[in-house]
């Protein structure tokens, strides 16, 4: 075992490389491959991405900060909550503010009871591109495809299951066996195989209009509307306020610096999902298809791109292995923080509680997987305005993205901006209290709980 951090006797990364990679494929997600490039190309092409790098470098990495230095700091305590705690215990502050790390356990364990099925998805696509499924698919053909797929409740349980057993089974080993080891292997192979995407992509397809669509500024479509898109972009593509990135700080060795690796990891997502564009864009648009189709360009619009491509069933199949390596990485990160809860709440082993919570989780996560068929007319919370016509998995994404992941962020905010003490952060974060320390402070005190209050705003009363 690798030195203990301070206060505390936990393991280390074994390198900065692979705490990197880790805090990448947490961040980069299913949403950095089709959602991020889209919304660049209907909000102002390259005058939107500079507005989402002020959002994620100006909010995004204070908070990826202020989360890794609490893990640092609450290093020894197992969970997200016990961090908290013990460095509100250290400020001379209420360890209550440690429920702020629960409710981030609760919005990542949410989220895992949609992403699963979701993650499937991918699974199932990458096998049916691989068997040339895609061959001169038409658009009724790849439509039907989709249809068909969701109305299979067994079909995508089966592949729910298998997400569920591999992130189980990744996390059960510990850091690592278990995570390190898995994202050595997945991450390069995103990193490749989003390459060659992007190379096959701008040699086959239309390249000048997915320039003109994802680079061309067009500062009058930037709007305050612009700028809390941007703003909830940068926010939720990072991976805030689920405790992974607590949990992953309280690994970190003294050496590491957390400013400048908040910086690498926030600038890799974010070059991955501008990636992500090149490798898909060229293709829809040499085709004259739709780019504003969400999760359907990806499972309807991009099959049909593919099936007609010299090669396409080679390269549709590096691309959904690419996605099935995105949403199993984040998997990983987004499990850990219910596995430590677990094993810190009931004095479990690290394997006793990846299992029990994995059973759980794939239990709950049937919901999602019924949503799409059997229980496609079940709406269990409409009698809440907000909920009404939302079914069991879209009830869960809401309350998620909507309510908990907002809140959590805001409270981290509150919590280290005006609570935490101000010199055992700027210590842990091995800063002199100059210019880079006060802006850091006057962000997190100020700027970030005012955006993060706009967006929790907005979302009920927009």
């Amino acid at each position: 075992m690798a030195a203990p951090t301070s206060g505390g006797t936990q393991e280390n990364w074994s390198s900065k490389l692979t705490f990197i990679l880790a805090s990448v494929g947490f961040a980069v997600g299913l949403g950095n491959i089709w959602r991020f490039p889209y919304l660049v190309g209907e909000n102002g092409g390259s005058a939107f991405i500079l507005v989402y790098l002020l959002c994620a470098f100006g909010i995004g990495v204070p908070l990826v900060m202020a989360e890794w230095t609490i893990g640092r700091r609450g290093a020894g305590a197992i969970s997200a909550s016990g961090s908290i705690r013990k460095v509100a215990k250290q400020s001379g502050t209420s360890t209550a503010w440690g429920n702020v790390g629960g409710i981030a356990v609760i919005a990542a364990f949410a989220g895992m009871l949609f992403y699963t099925t979701i993650a499937g998805w991918t699974m199932d696509y990458f096998v049916r591109a691989a068997s040339g499924s895609f061959e001169q698919i038409t658009a009724d053909g790849s439509q039907s495809m989709f249809k068909s797929l969701m109305a299979n409740p067994i079909r995508i349980a089966f592949w729910h299951t298998v997400v569920v057993v591999l992130t189980v089974f990744i996390n059960s080993r510990g850091l690592h066996a278990g995570i390190e080891k898995a994202v050595k292997i997945l991450m390069p192979t995103l990193f490749v195989s989003l390459l060659i995407l992007v190379g096959y992509s701008l040699s086959v397809g239309d390249v000048q209009t997915a320039v003109e669509f994802l680079l061309k500024p067009d500062f009058s479509r930037v709007t305050g509307e612009t700028i809390l898109i941007a703003l909830g972009q940068a926010f939720f593509s990072i991976g805030l306020a689920m405790a992974v990135m607590i949990n992953y700080g309280s690994y970190l060795d003294q050496k590491t610096s957390i400013p400048k690796n908040a910086f690498i990891v926030v600038g890799a997502d974010t070059l991955v999902a501008l990636l992500a564009g090149f490798a898909i864009f060229p293709l829809v648009f040499a085709h004259q298809l739709a780019p504003d189709s969400g999760a359907g360009l990806v499972f309807q619009t991009l099959p049909i791109v593919f099936g007609d491509l010299p090669g396409g069933q080679i390269f549709a199949s590096i691309f959904f292995f690419l996605l099935i390596a995105a949403a199993i990485t984040s998997c990983i990160g987004q499990f850990l923080p219910a596995v430590l809860w677990v094993k810190e709440k009931f004095g479990l082993t690290h394997a006793q509680a990846a299992i029990s919570s994995g059973f759980v989780m794939w239990f709950l996560g049937l919901g999602s997987v019924l949503s799409f068929n059997l229980l496609s007319d079940f709406y269990p919370l409409s009698f809440f305005p907000s909920f009404e016509g939302k079914t069991i998995a879209d009830s869960i994404e809401y309350v998620m993205a909507n309510l908990l992941l907002p809140v959590v962020a805001l409270l981290t905010a509150i919590f280290i901006g005006w609570f935490a003490s101000k010199d055992a952060i700027r210590e842990e974060m091995r800063l002199s209290d100059g210019l880079a320390f006060r802006t850091w402070h006057i962000l997190m005190r100020f700027i970030v709980p005012i955006a993060l209050a706009v967006i929790l705003i907005r979302r009920f009363i927009g």
